[in-house]
C-alpha cells in the first residue's frame, strides 16, 4: 500500500552513478536509509536523501500513515533525466561534445505489515 511519494527532477548526477546508491537502501526501513546516505559519500546520496525527508514529509501532511516507524522505501528509481549538451575546443580547431547527464529521483514508501 503506498503511503507517500516524492519525485526529484533533473538532478546533476548521472543516473549510472545514483543507482549504485539506490541499490544501497532500496527495501529499507527509512531511518536505516537516512542514515546509511548521511554517512555515504557520493554525491546523490544527498539527493536520494532529500527525496525520502520530502516523501515522509508528504506522508505527515496527507495524515495516510499509521506509524512513521514503520514506513519503508517500496520504490527508488532513478530514471534518465535530460542531457545538457556543451562543446568543449580540441586540437585542429575542432570541437567535441561534452554531454553533462541529469537524473529523476523517484521515491515511494509504504507501511510495513505486521
Amino acid at each position: 500500500m503506498e503511503v507517500a511519494k516524492a519525485i526529484i527532477k533533473r538532478v546533476r548526477v548521472s543516473p549510472r552513478k545514483a543507482r549504485v546508491v539506490a541499490d544501497m537502501v532500496r527495501g529499507r526501513n527509512v531511518d536505516d536509509a537516512l542514515r546509511l546516505l548521511h554517512f555515504n559519500r557520493r554525491k546523490s546520496s544527498l539527493f536520494i536523501s532529500k527525496a525520502i525527508k520530502s516523501a515522509v514529509a508528504n506522508a505527515e501532511e496527507n495524515k495516510s500513515y499509521r506509524d512513521i516507524e514503520k514506513l519503508y522505501i517500496s520504490v527508488l528509481k532513478i530514471d534518465d533525466g535530460p542531457v545538457y549538451k556543451r562543446f568543449m575546443p580540441r586540437a585542429f580547431g575542432r570541437a567535441s561534445m561534452i554531454r553533462k547527464k541529469t537524473s529523476h529521483v523517484t521515491v515511494i514508501l509504504s507501511e510495513m505489515e505486521d
